[in-house]
Formats: structure tokens, C-alpha cells, sequence
């Protein structure tokens, strides 16, 4: 096989620059992988180079597996020879080898996430710190960014400035002599260890820098300091280093990646090589003009120009909604009119976003209208833990013989209830045969099991906490108990006291969205109606894993990815970009980067949304679109508003404007108990009960291979089978 056929010349030019230093600016859908893959075959079948002495390197497993492939395709079993893998599994290799010279022993265990909040509590308790005031993520992340600069425990100390950098320091200290206690380290120390051993050993260097002549590293922007050090360490003696990367598509900050890396890497390397791999393979032409022009403005980047022989294709959509209900409804509507088109088939779409709690009211909506989906790379939105924890607490207002959302809470946020308490508390109430509920009762009247007097006081204080709750929900609006719910249970300073805390407590703020909805109907019916709603979501959430489905995921997560259709929704000041870069012109530029990345996911068509006003993290304000829109020119958009901005009151909705309308309701169809019915993804099924809703009916069908379902029948892709 000739490794350079279908190459085309600037891939064919970085794969046959073999001397020195080389930086590969990567475009999306460039084919990178492929150069790459094709520069080591080239080593090694062109140039002589033994496989033993090249080293690959890549961010993550799944990377490291697709490359593993194709090389094996390219060289058969010659590239098991190669090092290739993630950073910390080639350092974690080195470790295992070299690290006695730095006091490790070689059956070192790694700690993983878990295992580190779980060393970082044990310090703050040796250390008598307040895990409610000095949270234990909080202290990880602080540690975690300390290790992506290589400043040990000393080195931190130098730079505190502040009182709570120096309870880092203290725990970040405790933190290391724990892990050295259990000849353990952490994901951060493969690397900061390896650095450490190459410094205080050259001739351990010296033996891995004649080794590796040749040395590739993919996604070189999102390193950070410690991985960069690495690199020039090995590096040192043949500066034979290439590194693959694009600045454009640096979003990774938040987790200290240091886009200087690949910004200077040209000064740390004055005779380095830059290839540019600007030829496109997967978008329109108009795509990428369209992506071109949004990240253009960012002045921290290496120009580069796109390109394509794909055709021009159709213009981008940039669409107003007047909602996130009326977005997400559009979104449904056109994906079944690309669909019925035969353009695409569901799982051909994705729909991405900024931030989590916007999933809510997508999701909200694909379950409504029976269409499948799935959520990507994170936990869908009522299966979240913050949101079960509030949900759990009403559910235990609206029900004190809720056991399950009882067990969930007693102890959350904490109470000093350990699970001896409660498993002691569970048996008892087992025994006789009553709820735990009533067993606390039984606690407060010194009738219940024989605990310590400081557990009975623990558990007599959240029944008090809970039957006060159940006062106030009797004349309270939903939105209000859930106000008095999230302070007085101490649950808002819990959350927020937690490293995503901001994020987590924007899905919490996400759910007087909903509750809002309920404020004008008794309070007792409000919280009634709200949870067999939540029920009824949670209940159809298995359409995630089920077919044919959409895509719903983050902006960030999808990096890597292309799909052939693509909507961005939120594309809003506040959103995209996103509030806590308004101030900060470097956030602000991986912002635009985000949209970038988001955009050039797409093959072959675009869809930006944002709306009038927006419902969002428990207010509701009229909104701003985003100033990258402003960005595209004209020509290359169709812009359509599904209101008319001027009139209000002349509100126009979406199955007027556009030739597939949203799914209407099916209010000709009868239903009855012991009907026989089909749907079009659960197949058939039996009625099992109608209940009104509203003005609709919550139909429940026992499917015969999908399971039990709710679904409002006004919705539902429901057809009755005539019995013969």
C-alpha cells in the first residue's frame, strides 16, 4: 500500500516532513487522524524507522483505539511495537519502570475521582476545616489546577494570596502525604511525576530521549503546562516533535488546557515547520464560509483559510423563536420534515447547546411529541441528582410515607444521620410494619428503637423540618414552596458550596420554569399536578436509548464529532456566549471558538435558534441574540421569525410558516380500557387506564415489548387496532 496515495498536498507535505519540529494546523474535517496515522506509516515503512522508536500521543482512550486500528490496517502487527496512548497511560508505563528513582513503588495504585474526594475529606477532618465551608470539589479543583502548572504542595505555599489558598495549600499537603502513605497517586501525578523524575534523573531522561527519535501529539491546544513540559522533555535530543492541533477549536480552559501552547510553540521552536490542513471533507461550502466568518474576529489564533470541493449547498436558517417551548417545537417539527423528505433519517440530527438546564425544555418536548432521543455525555435532566434530591423533598411533603425519597434526603444536606442511624431506623420500622415516616414519630415520642441521644435529636429535627414544610405547602404558591423548600432544608448553600455548584443550581433555577406553571391552581393541586408530570417524564425517559434517535448534547461535548444536520439553539447574549465571558475577552474568544466547534460539527445543513423571550434558569426575560450572528454575512443565511416582532399580540405560530407543521393533537381518537392499540416505536399494546388531564386524557398502555407507558392521548402517535 502506497501511504501517500489520496493524500492531497498539504497532507501528503505533513506527513513527508520528517526532520525537526513540525506544527500541523489542523481544520476541522481536515483529516488529521489521517495524517497522522499516515506520518507513522511513513516512518516506518519510507524512512526505516523502527516502530519501537515512535511514540503517539493522544488525549483520550476512545483516540488512542481508532488510531490503534488504523494503524494496524496500514502495518499489521508492526504497530504493536509503537507507544501510542493517552498521556497518562504512556507516563503511568514510565512510572511503573523508572519510578523507584523518585521513591515510587513500582505496584503503585491510581485514585481515581472518588477515591480523591475521599483522601481530600479525611484531610479537612484531620486538618478540624469545615467540609460545608471549604467544600471538598472545591479543594480538588484548586489541587487539580495547582498539577496542571507543576507546583507541588511548597511551590502552591509561595503563591497563596488569599486565606482560602492557604487551606488548599494545608490540605493539598495532607492530601499528598496520604497518597504517599498508600503508595497511591492520582491522575495528575502520572504527570507531574514523570516530569519530576526526568528533572532529578538525566540519565532516566536521557534513556527515554534516545528511545523516542520520533514523538506526535494530537489535540496539542488542549494541553496544559505540565503535558507541554513533557513533550520538550522527551523531546530534548532529536527535536523530531510534531504536534497536530487547532487554536480555533480550543474550549478547554475550564479544565487548564493553555491554548499559549500552541500559540508559541513556534517561539519555543524558531526552526519549526507549519503545515496548514485547511481542505474540508465534511461541511458545504457555505458551512464553512458561515464558520469562517464567526471565528475570524478572535485575534488569538493562526489564520487559516477553509475550504472545500464539496457543492455550496443551502444556505444556513437562522430562526427567532418567541420561546424555548416554540424552539424546541420547531426544532421537532422540521427534523420530521426532513425526515418525511427521506433527507436524513433521526439519528442523522443533532441538537446542541451551551449549558445543561436548556436540555429541559427539548427534552420536555421530544417526550411530548413521542419522537425519540438521545442525550450525550450527560445525565438527562429530571434524572439529575440535584434535581431528584428537590424533587424528593416534595414528593416526601406531598406524601410523608414516601420511604424511598425519605431515605434519599434524611441526610442531605447533612444532618449528622449516618447510615447506621437510618439502616438501624429501616429495621425497626420494618419490623413493625409501618412507614418510615411513622418512625419518626415514634422517635419523637421516645417510643421508637433505642438510638443515641444525638441521633435522636438529628432525626426529631428533620421531622420537625419536614412537617413544618408540610404546613407551609398548604398555602404556599408551588414556586414559593419551593423557595422555603431550598432554604430552610439548607439545600441552596449545600449546592452552591459544590465545585459545579453554579451549574447544578441553574438546573435547580430550571425548575421554577416549570413550576411556574402550576402557581395559579391550589396549592395542594399544584404539587399534585407537578409530580405526576415529573413522574410521567421520568416514565417515557427510555426513549434515550431507543432506536433511531436525535442527538441532544452540549457544545462542548461534541467536539469531534459531525452529524449532517445540526441545530444550535440558545444562540443568545447570556447563552452563546455565555454570561461569565461577557467581562473577560479571553473567555469571550473561546466563546466564539464554541460556536465554532458547534457549527463545524454540521455536513450539510445549519440551524441557529434563539428566542424573543426565555424561560431559563427560574426567570423569564426578553432576550438578545447572540453577537455572532451579527458576524455572518446576509447572503450566506435565510433568516425567518416565527413572530412578528413588532406585534406581539399578532403572534404568529410555527405551523404557519413553515410546509411541515408541528405534530397536532389527534382529538378524533377514542380510547377505552382494554383497547387494543399501536405506536409507531413501541409497537402494540393494550389500554390499561384513561384518566382526564386537563383538557386531554393520560392514557396508560402496557406494551408488549416496550413495557408499561403514560402518554397524553392528544399527542401520542396512537392508532386503535379494530378488533376482528
Amino acid at each position: 500500500m502506497d501511504v501517500l496515495a489520496k493524500l492531497n498536498p498539504a497532507q501528503k507535505q505533513a506527513v513527508e516532513t520528517i526532520d525537526g519540529p513540525l506544527l500541523i494546523v489542523a481544520g476541522p474535517g481536515s483529516g488529521k487522524t489521517r495524517v497522522i496515522t499516515h506520518r507513522v506509516a511513513y516512518l516506518i515503512k519510507v524512512c526505516g524507522i523502527s516502530p519501537h522508536h515512535i511514540m503517539a500521543v493522544t488525549f483520550t482512550n476512545k483516540a488512542a483505539r481508532e488510531m490503534a486500528e488504523r494503524l494496524e490496517r496500514l502495518l499489521g502487527r508492526t504497530a504493536e511495537a509503537l507507544t501510542l496512548g493517552t498521556f497518562h497511560a504512556i507516563c503511568a508505563r514510565i512510572l511503573r519502570q523508572e519510578g523507584k528513582a523518585i521513591g515510587l513503588d513500582s505496584r503503585f495504585v491510581i485514585y481515581d475521582e472518588e477515591d480523591q474526594l475521599n483522601l481530600i475529606k479525611q484531610a479537612l477532618q484531620e486538618l478540624n476545616l469545615d467540609p460545608k465551608q471549604y467544600t471538598p470539589r472545591a479543594i480538588q479543583s484548586a489541587i487539580k489546577y495547582a498539577k496542571s502548572r507543576l507546583l507541588t504542595p511548597t511551590d502552591y505555599a509561595q503563591q497563596t494570596s488569599n486565606y482560602f489558598e492557604g487551606v488548599v495549600q494545608r490540605v493539598y499537603e495532607r492530601y499528598q502525604q496520604s497518597l504517599t502513605q498508600s503508595h497511591g497517586v492520582d491522575f495528575d501525578d502520572l504527570l507531574m511525576k514523570t516530569v519530576q523524575l526526568f528533572n532529578d534523573h538525566p540519565k532516566v531522561l536521557s534513556k527515554y530521549q534516545l528511545r523516542y527519535l520520533h514523538i506526535l501529539v494530537d489535540e496539542f491546544q488542549d494541553t496544559n503546562i505540565t503535558q507541554y513540559m513533557l513533550i520538550k522533555q522527551l523531546a530534548g535530543k532529536y527535536r523530531n516533535v510534531c504536534v497536530v492541533g487547532d487554536p480555533d477549536q480550543s474550549i478547554y480552559s475550564w479544565r487548564f488546557a493553555d491554548l499559549r501552547n500552541i500559540l508559541s510553540f513556534e517561539k519555543d521552536y524558531p526552526d519549526a515547520k507549519v503545515v496548514l490542513l485547511e481542505q474540508n471533507y465534511r461541511s458545504t461550502r457555505t458551512i464553512l464560509d458561515v464558520a469562517s466568518s464567526i471565528i475570524s474576529v478572535n485575534s488569538r489564533r493562526k489564520p487559516k483559510r477553509l475550504w472545500t470541493e464539496n457543492e455550496a449547498g443551502i444556505p444556513i436558517s437562522v430562526i427567532e423563536a418567541y420561546t424555548e417551548d416554540e424552539e424546541a417545537q420547531f426544532v421537532i417539527s422540521e427534523i420530521e420534515r426532513l425526515v418525511e423528505q427521506n433527507f436524513v433519517s433521526p439519528g442523522s440530527c443533532a441538537v446542541m447547546y451551551r449549558v445543561n438546564a436548556q436540555s429541559r425544555a427539548l427534552e420536555e418536548a421530544f417526550m411530548r411529541y413521542g419522537v425519540p432521543y438521545k442525550l450525550v455525555g450527560g445525565t438527562r435532566f429530571y434524572q439529575r441528582r440535584e434535581i431528584k434530591d428537590v424533587i424528593a423533598y416534595l414528593r416526601l411533603i406531598h406524601n410523608p410515607n414516601d420511604n424511598i425519597s425519605l431515605a434519599r434526603i434524611i441526610n442531605v444536606p447533612g444532618r449528622g444521620i449516618g447510615q447506621r442511624t437510618l439502616a438501624e431506623l429501616s429495621g425497626w420500622a420494618k419490623n413493625q410494619g409501618m412507614p418510615l415516616y411513622s418512625a419518626l414519630k415514634m422517635v419523637a415520642e421516645k417510643k421508637g428503637p433505642a438510638l443515641t441521644p444525638r441521633a435522636n435529636y438529628a432525626l426529631t429535627s428533620f421531622l420537625n423540618l419536614i412537617d413544618e414544610l408540610i404546613e407551609k405547602s398548604q398555602e404556599l404558591s408551588l414556586t414559593d414552596l419551593l423557595d422555603t423548600v431550598l432554604e430552610q432544608t439548607g439545600y441552596k448553600e449545600h449546592i452552591l458550596n459544590e465545585e459545579d455548584g453554579e451549574e447544578r443550581w441553574e438546573n435547580i433555577q430550571e425548575l421554577y420554569t416549570v413550576a411556574r406553571d402550576y402557581n395559579e391552581l391550589s396549592p395542594d393541586e399544584a404539587l399534585a399536578i407537578f409530580l405526576e408530570k415529573v413522574s410521567l417524564v421520568s416514565d417515557i425517559d427510555e426513549l434515550d436509548e431507543k432506536g433511531d434517535a436525535t442527538t441532544l448534547i452540549t457544545l462542548h461535548q461534541a467536539k469531534g464529532l459531525e452529524f449532517p444536520v445540526v441545530f444550535i439553539v440558545g444562540m443568545e447574549e447570556g447563552l452563546l456566549p455565555h454570561r461569565r465571558s461577557l467581562d473577560d475577552p479571553e473567555e469571550l474568544e473561546e466563546e466564539r471558538r464554541l460556536c465554532y466547534v458547534g457549527v463545524t460539527r454540521a455536513q450539510q445543513r445549519v440551524y441557529l435558534l434563539h428566542t424573543y423571550r426565555r424561560s431559563l434558569f427560574g426567570g423569564n426575560s426578553a432576550t438578545r441574540r447572540s453577537r455572532f450572528l451579527e458576524d455572518i454575512p446576509p447572503q450566506l443565511t435565510t433568516r425567518k421569525g416565527l413572530w412578528e416582532e413588532e406585534k406581539e399580540e399578532e403572534f404568529t405560530p410555527v405551523t404557519a410558516l413553515y410546509s411541515k407543521p408541528a405534530p397536532s393533537p389527534l382529538s378524533t381518537l377514542k380510547l377505552e380500557v382494554g383497547d387494543q392499540v399501536h405506536h409507531k416505536m413501541f409497537g402494540d399494546g393494550v389500554v390499561i387506564n384513561c384518566s382526564p388531564n386537563k383538557d386531554d386524557q393520560e392514557i396508560t398502555v402496557a406494551f408488549t415489548t416496550a413495557g408499561v407507558k403514560r402518554l397524553l392521548l392528544s399527542l401520542a402517535p396512537l392508532e386503535k387496532i379494530e378488533k376482528s
